[in-house]
């Protein structure tokens, strides 16, 4: 009867000694974490010495578990828990209820569960422990329960595997603390996430997961209203020394303020750790800096690109103006020379009339004069008669700046060719109507489809004209189904009203 009385409180005192020993080795770093083991440790001393107190431990255990690593609780759901607990722990007639030790045990392990699939990245590794402690603590107390609902006589047995348990998972907390190396890993996993900016999450939502510190801040430095500000905007207040939360200043160079930090003590306690989160800030704010050069080189380039358009328009239209001024002048005066001559001559001045006309032809091709003097509409309209083909156009009367009108010409054109030489429609329709702050310009028809943007420079060259303004060109060209080319154009002037005209075929 002595040996069984002793070895009961060998097994008593191993499972007190190891929550408050596990307690004393990490309450440097984990603070709140060591506090709530000591707490388990010393209630379940009381326990072994007050009869009525023996279920007071569950209070502080399930709040261990549930706000393990940082000792804090993020969900209402877990609060709700946590408060069950204790209140089970301290009223002894629910303690020794095996029905309603069944029930807490059931919301522990839905909340550890929960919490845990809630967790992301390397914080979820971390949850894992605790996770694992309440499934072995859950276990084998609803198993003592079952029992004695049953009838068995199982208690002693049952009674040493719960503190073989309790052992177990108090030294399994205190090593994972310790040795885990899962805190600093969490910051290592943030600084690879860096590179994926494409997600919702800020920064400063990001550290705060990975280091389990929902309170947590990222403010940075406004150098014009000299005070950080958070990623919305808003200002970030420094804590004052004696408060419970803590500040790291991260600089980008020696004495340039960056960021700060604003943090619970406990949760970034640990020098090294405090570093990586520093390092990690200083990595982002690097890359964002990086982005915001080569952001600024693709601009020039987009700017680089409009200037070359624009002068090879310029270019086009000096080129028909020549022709228009030098060239088709001088024809006519031989034309005029040639009426009236011998019989022989006359079949040299057809030659010179449909010289004159395919020199007219190149003209337009080049940039058409009727662009330039009467606008787009107008433009559109000399280029659609001719065509063996209706042609309808629906089109801005006013001016539109001279690089857009230029593109939304050249896409007609390009069109109307491409569906005269391949598409034999019955008829295609012209568009080219102001947007929200864009030119929207279309060229559909009915004709046999199958057009593909990337078989022939012409369309490539329309997408690369329309990108150097900032727009985007697309193809939709089913076989036997129609091809519409549409494009869009920034524009900056307002819309205005448009009228719709229609040119019917040549003959």
């Amino acid at each position: 009867m002595l040996s069984d009385v002793s070895a009961a409180a060998v097994g008593d005192f191993a499972v007190g000694l190891a929550f408050v020993l596990g307690a004393a080795l990490v309450w440097r770093r984990f603070t709140r974490t060591a506090a709530l083991m000591a707490a388990t440790g010393v209630a379940w001393y009381a326990g072994s010495l007050v009869g009525e107190l023996v279920f007071l431990h569950r209070g502080p255990l399930v709040h261990l578990l549930l706000s393990y690593p940082h000792g804090r609780l993020e969900s209402r759901a877990g609060r709700a828990v946590v408060a069950l607990a204790y209140i089970e722990a301290v009223v002894y007639p629910l303690g020794d209820s095996d029905a309603a030790t069944l029930v807490l045990l059931a919301a522990v392990l839905g909340a550890a569960v929960l919490r845990h699939a809630r967790a992301g990245g390397l914080e979820r590794r971390a949850r894992l422990s605790a996770l694992a402690g309440a499934c072995l603590i859950a276990g084998t107390l609803a198993a003592a329960a079952v029992a004695r609902i049953a009838g068995a006589d199982a208690d002693a047995a049952l009674l040493w595997a719960y503190e073989g348990v309790l052992v177990l998972v108090a030294s399994a907390l205190c090593a994972d603390l310790l040795w885990g190396g899962w805190a600093r890993a969490a910051v290592t996993g943030l600084v690879v996430d860096l590179g994926d900016m494409e997600r919702e999450l800020t920064l400063g939502a990001r550290l705060a997961r990975s280091v389990g510190d929902p309170s947590l801040e990222l403010g940075y430095w406004d150098t014009a209203r000299e005070r950080y500000l958070d990623e919305s905007g808003e200002p970030v207040e420094l804590p004052a020394a004696d408060s419970r939360r803590a500040v790291i200043l991260v600089d980008s160079r020696p004495g340039e303020r960056a960021a700060a930090i604003v943090h619970d003590r406990a949760a970034l306690g640990d020098a090294s750790l405090a570093e990586a989160a520093a390092a990690a800030v200083r990595i982002a704010l690097g890359n964002l800096e990086l982005q915001a050069q080569v952001q600024t080189r693709v601009e020039d380039v987009r700017a680089s690109r409009r200037r070359l358009v624009e002068a090879a328009d310029l270019e086009r239209r000096r080129l028909e103006a020549e022709l228009h001024d030098t060239a088709d002048p001088r024809l006519a005066t031989l034309a005029e020379l040639l009426d009236g001559a011998e019989p022989g001559l006359a079949e040299a001045r057809r030659e010179l009339e449909a010289a004159r006309r395919e020199l007219d032809a190149l003209g337009r091709g080049l940039h058409p004069r009727a662009l330039a003097e009467s606008g787009l509409a107008a433009a559109l309209l000399e280029l659609a008669d001719g065509f063996p083909f209706a042609v309808e156009v629906d089109a801005e009367t006013e001016r539109l700046p001279a690089p857009v009108a230029a593109a939304a010409y050249f896409l007609c054109s390009e069109g109307l060719a491409n569906a005269a030489k391949h598409a034999r429609p019955s008829r295609v329709r012209l568009t080219a109507l102001r947007g929200r702050g864009s030119l929207l310009v279309e060229v559909a028809d009915d004709g046999e489809g199958g057009a593909d943007l990337t078989a022939g420079s012409g369309l490539r060259g329309l997408a690369d004209r329309a990108e150097a303004l900032g727009g985007e060109l697309s193809v939709e060209s089913m076989s036997g189904g129609g091809t519409r080319l549409r494009a869009t154009l920034p524009l900056a002037e307002p819309a205005v009203l448009h009228a719709p005209l229609t040119v019917e075929p040549a003959t």
